[in-house]
């Protein structure tokens, strides 16, 4: 697991270098979709921004496009390592649970009136929803961009309706997206979220923090880590016996054959 408890850096490691590289790459990616999308719309030279210092190539389609297609590549690419690696670990901590709107009502509740929130998991119940919402739009996105491609190959012809109601997907999933990831933004705006920003950067946040606010994850993480320990210090003590038994075994066969 990558999640480990730091006592010695007063720190919780909350996340390996795959939930870093993923979480960044997606990001990178689906900026750079955006950007490349509003400028095949296109929205860049119609309110003029094609026009300012260094954003002309924002005008040129065929500039935008090819963007557009190697960020959606490396979108697939990204969006994939992390189902096969999550799925192979069995690690579900972000999917969505029962209870969820409540519990971020709650939450939400508690920090405007300044109150004690209730206890939470690895994840809030906000960010669970919060990524189920933008990883369906992000689907939506990936699987209707792919039509969008196929309908360019020789031998596929799909029919006008299909490809209004693909490109209207495409376009709606992209605003809420966009909506989404704002959101996403505007939790930090929350003192009670801030902290865990550096866990984004260095896979790790403050002990004190993850003890009182993530209660429940950080309680599981220590009773596995005594756990551990508790085994660890067991093994020494069978090793000794075992060799006990061997050296009595030798000099008992030695006092047989004498």
């Amino acid at each position: 697991m990558d999640e480990k408890i730091l006592k010695e850096q007063n720190k919780v490691k909350r996340h390996g270098f795959s939930v870093l590289f993923v979480h960044w790459t997606v990001a990178l990616s689906t900026f750079l979709l955006i950007v490349s999308g509003f400028g095949q719309m296109p929205m860049y030279k119609r309110y003029k921004i094609a026009d300012l210092p260094g954003l002309g190539w924002t005008a040129d389609y065929s500039i935008t496009i090819l963007i557009h297609y190697l960020a959606a590549a490396v979108l697939i690419l990204a969006v994939t390592y992390h189902v096969v690696y999550h799925v192979m670990r069995k690690e579900y901590d972000i999917l969505p649970r029962k209870g969820d709107l409540k519990e971020s009502y709650l939450i939400i509740k508690a920090m405007l009136l300044n109150r004690e929130e209730p206890a939470s998991d690895k994840y809030l119940a906000e960010q669970r929803l919060a990524y189920a919402f933008i990883g369906m739009n992000l689907l939506i996105i990936i699987v209707t961009g792919v039509i969008k491609v196929f309908k360019n190959l020789p031998g596929i012809d799909y029919t006008a309706v299909f490809l209004v109601w693909v490109n209207d997907l495409h376009t709606l999933a992209s605003m809420l997206l966009v909506f989404g990831i704002l959101g996403h933004l505007a939790a930090f705006l929350f003192k009670a979220n801030r902290a865990l920003l550096p866990g984004m950067f260095t896979g790790k946040i403050d002990l004190e923090y993850a003890k009182h606010r993530h209660r429940i994850w950080y309680e599981r993480m220590d009773r596995k880590s005594i756990q551990s320990t508790s085994t660890h210090r067991q093994k020494p003590t069978v090793s000794l016996d075992s060799a006990s038994v061997r050296q009595h075994a030798a000099g008992s066969e030695k006092n047989n054959s004498c």
